[in-house]
């Protein structure tokens, strides 16, 4: 992982399937089933994966550079 990878993780026990994260970022998240997922486990800075952390309505979206965590934001 370089250092401008970020790290994008589903709970899936958090997860309500609002959609909310696949319509901001497509290319970002998907449906699958009743359950968001991101599309890939790691993917370049992309301020999206931040937006979509900061809409979920359940929270369940998790955005890391590293160890830190960027998202959701406080």
């Amino acid at each position: 992982m370089t250092a401008v990878d970020w790290t994008v993780e589903v709970d899936p026990g958090l997860c309500m399937g609002s959609g909310m994260c696949a319509a901001l970022a497509p290319d970002l998240f998907r449906l699958e089933g009743t359950y968001a997922e991101p599309v890939r486990a790691r993917i370049a800075q992309d301020e999206r994966a931040l937006d979509a952390a900061d809409s979920c309505p359940a929270l369940a979206i998790t955005v890391r550079d590293g160890t830190r965590t960027l998202g959701p934001r406080p």
